[in-house]
C-alpha cells in the first residue's frame, strides 16, 4: 500500500521540580491588532505613521487572516524572542576559552552575537538572568561572565550532546540524501545546528566518522561535507513511517485538489476520486527531484514532501524559513514555497512576521502549543530556561557535587 503513495547523564538538580519558564508576551499579532484599535483615536499624522507602521513587514502577521491563526504555536515563538540573549550569550559565550567570560565594553558591542537590542546595555539583558549570568571584575575591567550554576549546566548540556551524537549523525545523513549532489556545505550545516540539534564543534567531529561522512574543498575554496554511502533503510520518510501506522491520517493531511468550474456537477464522492488522482502518490522525498518537470503537480508535492521532511528531522519540528531557504539550492526548493507551504493548511501552520516567520509541523504539537515527543536536548533547554526565569537559587535545590 505505502508503494502507491510513495514513488520511490547525572542530573546537577535533585529531583525537585524547575519552576516552568514565566509567561510569554502576548503574540505580535495580537499587539498589532490592538495598535490598529486605536487608529481611529489618534490624530491624522499620528494615525498615518502607526498605519505605515502596522503594514511594515516586521510587523504584519505573515498569515493575513486572524481566523487561521493558532495563539498556541504563535506564543512559541514569543518564547524564542524572550529567551534569545539567553540562547546566543550562551552559545557565543561558550566557544570562549575557559572562564567564558568577556570584558563588558567589548560585549556591549556584539549586540547580534550575544542577542540582545542594538543600543542597549548588555549588562541589562544579563540582570534579566541573575542566576546564569553575573558581573565580575578581572583586574579592574569588568567582565560579563558564567555564573557556576551556568558552568555546571553546560558540562550536563556536553553530556547530552554525547549520548546523542549517534542520533545526529544518522539525521545529518538523511539530510544529505535529500540534497541532489548528496553535499552540504560545512558552514551551512553549523549555521543551522541549533535547529538541527547539533553540538556546537560537530563540524570538526565530522572527520570521526569516516565510514559516513567524506570532508572535501570545493572549488570556491568552501569546505563541503559529502555523504560516504547510501543506505537505503535510512531513505525512508517520516510520512512514509506514519503511513503504515495511520494511513487514513496521512491522506488527509495533504490535499492537492483540481480547481473545476461550477458547470461540472460532481457529488461528493466524485469530488474525493477527483482530488485523490492529484493528491496521490506523493513522490518520496529521498527521489531525484532534479528528473521532474518543473511547476508540474509532482514537482510540487516533491518540494512540499521535502520540507516535510526536513522539519521532521530538526530538534523541535519547527524552522525558521531562513533556515529552511539555508538549504534552498541543495534541497531544490523555489521562491512560490510559501504559496504551496500555505496551502497545505494540515500538515504546516505559518507563524511570525512578513520579515521572519517560521514554518511548523502541526502533528507534532499539541492544542496547547506543546511539542508532544520532546528531545533530551529540549528537556534540558527547558530547565535551562525554567532558571533563567529565577532570581535567586531554592534552598531545597542545590548543585550536585
Amino acid at each position: 500500500m505505502a508503494r502507491r503513495l510513495f514513488s520511490a547523564a547525572r542530573a546537577l538538580v535533585p529531583p525537585v521540580p524547575v519552576p516552568a519558564p514565566a509567561p510569554v508576551p502576548a503574540s505580535s499579532s495580537a499587539a498589532a491588532e490592538a495598535a490598529a484599535s486605536l487608529l481611529p483615536l489618534l490624530p491624522c499624522k499620528r494615525r498615518k505613521k502607526l498605519l505605515k507602521k502596522l503594514n511594515s513587514p516586521r510587523i504584519a502577521p505573515i498569515e493575513p487572516e486572524a481566523d487561521r491563526r493558532v495563539p498556541a504555536l504563535d506564543a512559541v515563538l514569543d518564547r524564542d524572542a524572550a529567551f534569545r540573549f539567553l540562547s546566543r550569550a550562551r552559545s557565543f559565550m561558550a566557544s570562549l576559552p575557559p572562564p567564558h567570560r568577556i570584558p563588558l565594553a567589548e560585549a556591549g558591542k556584539l549586540y547580534r552575537e550575544l542577542g540582545f537590542p542594538r543600543g542597549r546595555s548588555v549588562s541589562r539583558a544579563a540582570a534579566r538572568h541573575p542566576l546564569l549570568f553575573h558581573r565580575t571584575t578581572v583586574g579592574s575591567v569588568p567582565h560579563l561572565a558564567f555564573t557556576p550554576l551556568m558552568c555546571s549546566l553546560l558540562e550536563e548540556e556536553r553530556r547530552v550532546h554525547e549520548e546523542l551524537l549517534p542520533a545526529r549523525v544518522l539525521a545529518v545523513r538523511k539530510l544529505l540524501m535529500l540534497t541532489a549532489h548528496r553535499r552540504l556545505p560545512l558552514a551551512k550545516l553549523h549555521h543551522c545546528r541549533a535547529v538541527l540539534g547539533l553540538p556546537d564543534d560537530f563540524r570538526d567531529r565530522v572527520r570521526d566518522f569516516p565510514d559516513d561522512f567524506r570532508v572535501a574543498v570545493d572549488p570556491d575554496g568552501l569546505h563541503v561535507l559529502e555523504l560516504a554511502r547510501w543506505d537505503p533503510a535510512l531513505a525512508v520518510s517520516a510520512l512514509e513511517h506514519d503511513f503504515m501506522v495511520d494511513e487514513r491520517r496521512v491522506r488527509r493531511t495533504f490535499r492537492f485538489s483540481v480547481p473545476h468550474r461550477r458547470s461540472m456537477p460532481l457529488d461528493g464522492e466524485e469530488a474525493e476520486r477527483l482530488d485523490a488522482a492529484t493528491t496521490f502518490p506523493l513522490v518520496s522525498p529521498y527521489t531525484n527531484g532534479a528528473l521532474l518537470r518543473p511547476w508540474t503537480p509532482e514537482a510540487e508535492k516533491y518540494r512540499v514532501g521535502v520540507v516535510h521532511e526536513f522539519l521532521s528531522l530538526t530538534l523541535e519540528k519547527r524552522a525558521l524559513i531562513h533556515h529552511v531557504f539555508e538549504f534552498k539550492e541543495e534541497l531544490g526548493l523555489t521562491r512560490h514555497m510559501y504559496q504551496s507551504l500555505r496551502k497545505q493548511t494540515r500538515a504546516f501552520y505559518l507563524a511570525g512576521t512578513e520579515m521572519n516567520w517560521a514554518v511548523f509541523l502541526r502533528d507534532a504539537y499539541d492544542d496547547d502549543g506543546v511539542l508532544r515527543d520532546k528531545d533530551p536536548l529540549v528537556l534540558f533547554n527547558e530547565k535551562l530556561q525554567g532558571y533563567a526565569c529565577m532570581t535567586e537559587m531554592d534552598p531545597r535545590n542545590t548543585i550536585a557535587e
